[in-house]
C-alpha cells in the first residue's frame, strides 16, 4: 500500500523550474546617496561605494535602500576616493587615478580597465534564482593564476579547483579533492600577465568559488545573504594583499613567547606528566615556550575547570612552569556543558547567552561533555561575558588558549548547528545558515578581548581552528587535523602560503602529524621545516607514537634540538617580520611568486618558500631523500651552510643529509641572529649578530636593514616604546662603509652591551678596520672592541659596543 509519498512533486519535474534564473536587466538610473552610487535597475539594484581609488564595493539588493553595512569581518573604512562620473547610452563609466570602472546598462556586466585601456577585469551580469543564490561569472584569460582563499588544500596555483567556503570539522581526509575545511576566506587573487587583484565576497554564509568548470570564465555563487563584493586593484600582488588587509585588519603583534616552540598533545594527561614533560625540555636544553592542555585537563571537558583528580593543583603547577620559562595554553571549546548545577551554564541560560530556535528553545548539540549549549558570539554582551569568564585562566597566571571545535563541530550528521538556529545579531537577526563562518572568528575575538581586559596590559595570544576574514586581528591558526603523511608535510607548504596571500600571517600545520604515526625521519624533516612556519607547534592524537623530540632516539633529537634552536637564534629576524606584517599586511612566510611574480616558472613552485624577501628554505618531503632540486630565482644566493655562492635564474641539486636542510640566502641580504636561548623570555647582554650575505667592494653594493626590538609582552610599543636599529652597507673603491644609529629609541632599551657585524662571503678580505684592533677568537669572546677574519669560513667579524649614537665605520680592502 502507497501513501502520498508516491506523488512527490518532485518527481514529476516541478523542481526543475527553481533552476530559472533572474538578473537586473536594464539599469533606469544612476543616483548619488552619500558615498554610495546606485544603479535603479528593473528586477534589483546596485550600489557601488569606492573606498579608495584602487577599492570598491558593489552590493547587489533589492528594494528601495541599501543596507550598506558590513560583517564584523570589514573594519569600519571612510571613502577616500575622488571619483569622476560620466554616463552615455549604454554605459555609467567612474573614473579614479588608477582605474575606470565600466558599467553595462543593459545587465550590469561590469569592465575594470586601468587608465591606458588595458583590461583588468571583467565581470558578466549577476543573477539569481528562486531562492535568492546569486552568481557571477568572470573572464579567466588562458594566462590566469589563481591565488588566496585561505586554507584550501592542493597546490599553490588554484587554477582548476573549485572550492566551497563553508567552515567544517574534517578529522580525515585532508586531501586536494576536499573542497571545504575549518577555516573560510572567501578571498581571490586573480593573476593575470602583469596585473593582479582580488575579489572578495563578503559574505558568511556558503559560497563557492570555480576556476574548473570553465575554460575561458570564473564563478563566484553564494547560497544565502547577499552578492557583496570587493574589488582591490594590483597592480602587484604584494598590493593587492595589503589593501585587502586595510580593509580586514592586520595582526596585532604577538607575544614574542608566542612566536616560539610549542609542544601539545590529544592529551597529556596530568599535571605530572605536565611538569615532567617541561622538566625534560630543560634537562635536554630544547627550547620550548608553550605546553598546550587538550580536553582531559577540564573536569568532565566542562570549559573553565580543572579535573580535580588529574590537575590537583594548578596554582602549583603554574607556579614551576614559569620558574621553568613555560607557558600553558589551555584548549576552550564553545560547547558548555547542559548541567544545572554547573555555574557557566546557569549563567548562559539566566541571562540569554545562548543560541536559540526561532521559537525559543536552546539549540542543544552533543559535543565532547555530552549534550551542550552554544554561546551567540553575534551578541556584543554574550562575547563580553564569554571573554570575562576567562578571568578563570588569567587569574592562574595563563595568558593564552586554544579555541577548537568552534566551526562550529557536533557531533551529527551535518557535523555542525541547525541551519535554522537564530543568532541575535545585535538587534538584526540571522539564521546560522547566513551566519555560519563568523562563528569561530567571533568566538576568537571575544577570547581575545577578554583576556587583554584581564592581563594588565600583557599580550594575550589565542589560538584558533575556525574563521573567517579577519580572523588575523584576533588569532593565529594551525591548520587542524592533518596526519603523519610525507604527503600532509607537502601540503602544509601551499596551505600556509596561501593563507599568507589571504591576510592570515600566522599560521602554521601540526609538526609531526596529529593523527596516524610518525616516524623519527618524519619528524626530523618536520621540524626542519616548521622551525620557519610562522607558528611553531607539535601535536599529535591520542593513541598514536609519542613525537615529542626526543621520541625517537639521540641522533633525531640532536638535529630536531638544533633546528628549534635555530629558530631561536633566528628570533629578531622572525619578530621583525610579525612587525611588518602588522605594518605593512605582507605575509611572514611567503611564496617565490611574491617576491618574483615575473618568474613564470614560480607561479605555481610551493615545495619550497621565503622567510621574508631574504632566506630560501627547501624542505626535504620525502623519505629516504638525501637530495632534491631547489629553484633558485635571479640574483645570486649563498648557501647558508656552507657559504658556496650559487647565481640564480636555475634550478640546482642540493645535498641534504638528514641533518641538513637546504637554505640560502640572498646576496645583499642582512639578517639579524641573536644568542641561543631556552625561552623567548630569556633576557641576555649577549651581542645581537648582523650577517652580512655577500658585500662587495665596489661603488654599485648597497644594503639596508632595520632591527625593530621592543620588551616582547606589552602593549606599550603602543605609545612609542620600542626601538629602531638601522643598519647600512656601501660599498666604495677599496672601502666597505657601515654605518648604524637607533633611528627610535623611545623609553626601550635591551639589555645587551655590544653588536657584532659579520661579513659572509663577502668578495674582498680586510686589510684594517678603521679605529679598531685586531682581534684572536678568544679576544672577541671575551668582550672584546674589534676585527677578526676567520680564513675557513671566510668571514669577517666586527664587534663594538652598543651605544645609543650609534656608530660610523670603514672597512679597508
Amino acid at each position: 500500500m502507497e501513501g502520498s509519498a508516491a506523488i512527490r512533486p518532485e518527481q514529476y519535474g516541478i523542481e526543475g523550474e527553481q533552476a530559472l534564473r533572474k538578473s537586473i536587466g536594464f539599469f533606469k538610473s544612476l543616483e548619488k546617496e552619500g558615498d554610495a552610487y546606485i544603479c535603479r535597475g528593473n528586477k534589483g539594484n546596485a550600489a557601488i561605494v569606492f573606498l579608495t581609488d584602487d577599492v570598491f564595493r558593489i552590493k547587489i539588493f533589492q528594494g528601495t535602500h541599501a543596507d550598506l553595512s558590513t560583517t564584523p569581518g570589514v573594519l569600519p573604512q571612510v571613502s577616500e576616493a575622488e571619483v569622476k562620473t560620466q554616463e552615455n547610452d549604454a554605459q555609467f563609466i567612474f573614473v579614479t587615478s588608477t582605474i575606470r570602472l565600466i558599467i553595462d546598462k543593459s545587465n550590469c556586466g561590469f569592465l575594470i580597465e586601468d587608465l591606458k585601456a588595458q583590461t583588468i577585469a571583467q565581470q558578466n551580469p549577476v543573477s539569481w534564482d528562486a531562492r535568492g543564490q546569486l552568481s557571477a561569472t568572470y573572464e579567466m584569460p588562458k594566462e590566469s593564476h589563481f591565488y588566496g582563499l585561505g586554507e584550501k588544500t592542493g597546490f599553490l596555483d588554484k587554477r582548476g579547483e573549485r572550492y566551497t567556503n563553508w567552515n567544517t570539522d574534517v578529522y580525515a581526509p585532508h586531501v586536494p579533492e576536499i573542497e571545504a575545511l575549518y577555516q573560510s576566506i572567501p578571498l581571490l587573487i586573480h593573476m593575470h600577465g602583469e596585473h593582479s587583484y582580488g575579489l572578495f565576497l563578503d559574505n558568511p554564509g556558503r559560497s563557492d568559488f570555480d576556476m574548473r568548470s570553465s575554460e575561458t570564465t570564473f564563478s563566484i555563487s553564494c547560497a544565502t545573504g547577499a552578492y557583496d563584493i570587493y574589488f582591490i586593484n594590483g597592480p602587484r600582488l604584494k598590493d593587492v594583499v595589503s589593501r585587502y588587509t586595510v580593509l580586514t585588519g592586520r595582526i596585532d603583534l604577538p607575544p614574542k613567547w608566542a612566536i616560539g616552540y610549542h609542544q601539545s598533545r590529544y592529551s597529556y594527561m596530568n599535571q605530572q606528566e605536565v611538569l615532567e614533560l617541561a622538566r625534560s625540555f630543560r634537562a635536554k636544553k630544547i627550547p620550548c615556550d608553550v605546553i598546550y592542555l587538550d580536553i582531559h585537563y577540564m573536569d568532565e571537558y566542562r570549559v573553565f575547570t580543572f579535573d580535580p583528580v588529574r590537575f590537583p593543583d594548578p596554582e602549583g603547577m603554574m607556579a614551576e612552569l614559569k620558574s621553568l620559562g613555560m607557558r600553558i595554553i589551555p584548549i576552550v571549546d564553545p560547547g558548555v556543558k547542559k548541567d544545572p548545577k554547573y555555574k557557566a551554564y546557569q549563567e548562559g541560560v539566566r541571562d540569554n547567552h545562548f543560541v536559540k530556535k526561532l521559537e525559543g528553545d536552546i539549540v542543544l548539540g552533543e559535543v565532547w561533555p555530552g549534550i551542550s549549549a552554544f554561546p551567540d558570539f553575534t551578541e556584543d554582551r554574550t562575547s563580553e561575558w564569554w571573554g570575562d569568564l576567562h578571568r578563570y585562566y588569567t587569574e592562574l597566571g595563563i595568558q593564552g588558549i586554544w579555541n577548537d571545535m568552534n566551526e562550529p563541530a557536533l557531533f551529527n550528521e551535518s557535523k555542525t548547528m541547525d541551519l535554522d538556529a537564530m543568532h541575535g545579531n545585535n538587534g538584526k537577526p540571522r539564521t546560522h545558515e547566513e551566519l555560519h563562518n563568523l562563528y569561530g572568528m567571533l568566538m576568537s575575538k571575544a577570547t581575545y578581548e577578554g583576556l587583554s581586559r584581564h592581563l594588565d596590559g600583557q599580550r594575550p595570544f589565542v589560538l584558533t581552528r575556525a574563521g573567517y576574514s579577519g580572523i588575523q586581528r584576533y588569532a593565529a591558526v594551525w591548520t587542524g587535523d592533518n596526519r603523519s603523511f610525507w604527503e600532509h608535510m607537502a601540503m602544509a607548504m601551499p596551505m600556509v602560503l596561501n593563507m599568507g596571500l589571504s591576510g592570515i600571517p600566522f599560521a602554521g600545520p601540526d609538526i609531526g602529524g596529529f593523527a596516524h604515526h610518525a616516524s623519527g625521519e618524519l619528524l626530523v624533516r618536520w621540524t626542519q621545516m616548521g622551525a620557519f612556519f610562522p607558528y611553531c607547534r607539535n601535536h599529535s592524537a591520542i593513541g598514536t607514537v609519542r613525537q615529542e623530540p626526543w621520541s625517537f632516539g639521540d641522533k633525531a633529537e640532536e638535529i630536531v634540538r638544533d633546528y628549534i634552536g635555530l629558530r631561536y637564534r633566528f628570533m629578531p629576524y622572525l619578530y621583525n617580520l610579525f612587525r611588518e606584517a602588522a605594518t605593512t599586511g605582507l605575509p611572514i612566510m611567503r611564496p617565490l611568486l611574491l617576491e618574483y611574480p615575473s618568474d613564470p616558472k614560480v607561479t605555481n613552485l610551493c615545495d619550497q618558500f621565503l622567510l621574508g624577501k631574504d632566506l630560501l628554505i627547501a624542505p626535504v618531503y620525502r623519505p629516504d631523500t638525501d637530495h632534491r632540486s631547489v629553484y633558485l630565482p635571479a640574483g645570486t644566493w649563498i648557501d647558508y651552510w656552507t657559504g658556496e655562492v650559487r647565481e640564480g635564474g636555475r634550478t640546482i641539486l642540493a645535498h641534504a643529509p638528514l641533518e641538513i636542510m637546504p637554505m640560502y640566502v640572498r646576496a645583499g641580504a642582512i639578517l639579524a641572529e641573536g644568542p641561543l636561548a631556552q625561552s623567548a623570555d630569556d633576557v641576555s647582554e649577549e651581542p645581537v649578530t648582523f650577517h652580512v650575505y655577500g658585500a662587495a667592494a665596489s661603488t654599485g653594493f648597497e644594503s639596508a636593514y632595520t632591527l625593530y626590538e621592543d620588551d616582547g609582552v606589552s602593549f606599550d610599543y603602543r605609545q612609542g616604546s620600542y626601538s629602531e636599529l638601522s643598519l647600512n652597507v656601501v660599498g666604495g673603491l677599496k672601502t666597505v662603509e657601515l654605518n648604524w644609529s637607533y633611528d627610535a629609541a623611545n623609553g626601550f632599551k635591551q639589555a645587551r652591551k655590544q653588536l657584532r657585524f659579520s661579513f659572509r662571503r663577502a668578495s674582498f678580505a680586510a686589510s684594517q678596520v678603521e679605529g679598531l684592533q685586531r682581534l684572536t677568537a678568544e679576544e672577541l669572546a671575551a668582550g672584546a672592541e674589534g676585527w677578526l677574519h676567520n680564513p675557513s669560513t671566510d668571514e669577517l667579524l666586527i664587534q663594538v659596543a652598543d651605544r645609543a649614537e650609534g656608530g660610523k665605520l670603514v672597512i679597508t680592502i
